[in-house]
């Protein structure tokens, strides 16, 4: 079975949806086999990635950050839809912080990336803005010498 995971931006600019969309859906979509999807469910590119791996017919492992991962969540339809993945998720694993803080979502981000056979990283490229960041995670992924596919629109800048 393969095994891929994401890692990405919370929020992605409405110029570089469509194309961040079609960038999931190739790699998700070009693979053959049984295919296991690992994802924190974040807002924006985790849950993108997660609903579009079950369109493919892959089993979802959503990794969760902390316990009160869900008071992260900044409104409530990106709570809604993090729910609703998470139900129709094969499996579930916790990290052991009790707060979702940057060490919770770098352990999750690492579990991932150690976790895959290839990470893909909705990342416009620049440095993370904290600890366990795309950039960060990706940076570790490299390293560990796994497979990153980046996708982003070019040109494109996050607010």
């Amino acid at each position: 079975m393969k095994r891929i995971g994401v890692t990405g931006h919370r929020c992605i600019p409405d110029e570089a949806l469509d194309h961040v969309e079609s960038g999931l859906r190739d790699v998700l979509g070009g693979h053959e086999g049984p295919l296991e999807a690992l994802s924190s469910l974040a807002e924006g590119a985790d849950q993108m990635f997660a609903a579009i791996a079950l369109e493919y017919g892959a089993g979802l492992t959503v990794v969760i950050p902390s316990g009160d991962y869900e008071d992260a969540f900044e409104d409530t339809a990106s709570l809604a839809r993090y729910r609703g993945l998470k139900r129709r998720a094969t499996q579930e694993v916790r990290m052991d912080f009790a707060r979702s803080t940057d060490e919770a979502y770098y352990a999750a981000g690492t579990y991932i990336a150690d976790s895959c056979d290839r990470l893909v990283a909705v990342w416009d490229g620049l440095p993370a803005r904290g600890h366990g960041g795309t950039a960060e995670i990706v940076a570790y992924a490299r390293a560990l010498g796994k497979p990153v596919t980046v996708i982003w629109r070019e040109g494109v800048t996050r607010d």
